[in-house]
């Protein structure tokens, strides 16, 4: 197996490559080592080839690491540290991309941060995997005849979405593989926790990013047959009779610091017309309890403690939605957060007969618990657009925030029984017929602080969640795909 890889770098200095060729050439499968270099002035290291790029993601690298690579496998780090193999790691790339087929295969690792190894496994691809941030680790190991049909089919010139793109146009001719044995080490320079990573994606400064991705995403679709065209059903707001026309539905469980603001929030909104607040009290045991039994002389204050003893937070939704006293339309409010003013409700409701809408995401600001402004500040989510809204929801992470449901349609549907990913997959199952409405001003401010749900998570309940979603995606997409079939 000698001389079967070509290696493609990204390039800022000698010095910050040096380690990283000197260990690629101790393997005798490695043939050629490029380095792209996205500064023109750059000069050529001993034993490499340089290719001055654009940008490292980008359409034009893609063609011209194509055209560059000649061995039978192509190895592309996407990180600008230092990369250091494992013990016959090559070999195992190698051998398992024969055995496998994959036309691209990817493995876990180890991330050393400030001289410590910790471990970073990541998760196995699937029909779903759309998401553009999906975590492959910094090694992607590609099969060099696969990645040049790849992109020999690109059609668009992407700066940002380049690899995005022949990923996806990858998946489409053989498998993409996870490996999960930890086959190299990668020196991290990105110590930030998870709850301060997980809004990079919708940061207004990546917009633009955002739109490339979107496009590489459609076109995806479109190739596959899951993209829905902007053809929507009918809503029909007469269904049932109501009491009330909305209910704010607030799950809750051992939130003693949050709850009385989450409570007054919502009795302080202003409307013409009736409206309650349902708050499922998951069992709380912090003194929650007793803190909402504060408020029970409002009339408005519906108090439920549900009997069943296994309830996630989609099944706190449930059995708020279901009870008798819910209203025609159900508006989210989290148990950590508060409405921006006293008229997001009736915006929120507002929206449902003006956009004739079946679901309604808001738009939400990031603060601390003192409701004071956080990077990266308001999230508005415009990805959701009447155009393509439902098929680039294949791609992002997240909904926005408030959701507010058709009471109706949700009582049919059901919301899933996790306390993770429950809102997407309901926003992925209303879009497939409906259209999604929206609220672009801020009506709702997410609060975080250190017990929120996604403050600072591990990387194995990270690869949960992602996982979890990832299924999600690949329930719908199968189920899309076979509706455009006629199934």
């Amino acid at each position: 197996m000698n001389k079967t890889i070509d290696c493609f770098l990204p390039y800022a200095s000698a010095e910050q490559v040096k380690a990283t060729v000197e260990g690629l050439k101790e393997s005798p499968l490695t043939a050629k080592i490029y380095l792209l270099a996205t500064d023109p002035e750059a000069k050529a290291v001993d034993g490499c080839e340089l290719i001055h790029i654009d940008a490292l993601n980008s359409s034009a690298t893609m063609k011209k690491i194509a055209a560059a690579a000649s061995a039978p496998y192509i190895l592309l780090y996407t990180k600008y540290n230092n990369l250091v193999m494992g013990y016959f790691a090559l070999d195992r790339f190698v051998r398992l991309a024969q055995d496998s087929k994959a036309g691209m295969v990817y493995a876990d690792s180890y991330t050393v941060v400030e001289g410590k190894k910790a471990n970073s496994p990541v998760i196995d691809y699937q029909f779903g995997s759309l998401r553009d941030d999906f975590n492959f680790g910094s090694v992607l190991f590609f099969n060099t005849a696969d990645f040049k049909a790849a992109a020999a089919g690109i059609d668009k010139e992407y700066t940002a979405a380049g690899l995005y793109d022949l990923r996806l146009r990858l998946s489409r001719i053989a498998p993409i593989v996870h490996i999960n044995e930890y086959l190299y080490s990668d020196v991290t320079v990105d110590n930030r926790k998870s709850g301060e990573k997980i809004f990079d994606y919708v940061d207004p400064k990546n917009r633009g990013v955002q739109i490339e991705m979107e496009q590489a995403c459609t076109a995806h679709l479109k190739e596959i047959g899951g993209y829905l065209e902007p053809k929507f059903t009918e809503i029909d707001f007469n269904k049932g009779n109501f009491e009330y026309e909305a209910s704010v539905i607030i799950p809750v469980r051992n939130r003693i610091r949050t709850i009385r603001d989450a409570i007054k929030s919502v009795l302080s909104q202003k409307t013409d017309f009736p409206f309650n607040l349902i708050v499922i009290d998951n069992h709380s045991t912090d003194g929650t309890t007793e803190a909402i039994d504060e408020f029970k002389d409002d009339p408005r204050l519906v108090h439920i403690v549900p009997e069943r003893d296994d309830l996630g937070i989609g099944g706190c939704w449930n059995a708020g939605v279901q009870h008798p006293k819910c209203g025609k339309f159900a508006v989210q409010l989290d148990s950590d957060d508060v409405y921006a003013d006293e008229n997001t409700l009736a915006k929120m409701v507002k929206a449902f007969y003006d956009q004739k809408c079946a679901m309604v995401v808001g738009t939400y600001e990031l603060t601390d618990i003192d409701k004071n402004p956080i990077p990266p500040g308001v999230i508005d989510h415009k990805e959701w657009t009447p155009e393509n809204g439902r098929n680039n929801a294949l791609r992002i992470n997240g909904l926005g925030a408030p959701r507010a449901f058709y009471t109706p349609m949700l009582r049919e549907i059901h919301v899933p029984n996790t306390s993770y990913g429950e809102d997407y997959a309901l926003g992925l199952a209303f879009s497939r017929h409906h259209q999604i409405g929206r609220v672009y001003d801020v009506v709702y401010l997410c609060r975080r602080w250190e017990d929120n749900s996604d403050a600072s998570l591990d990387v194995v309940k990270m690869n949960n969640n992602n996982l979890y979603k990832d299924r999600i995606r690949t329930w719908e997409l199968q189920a899309r795909v076979d509706m455009n079939k006629g199934k």
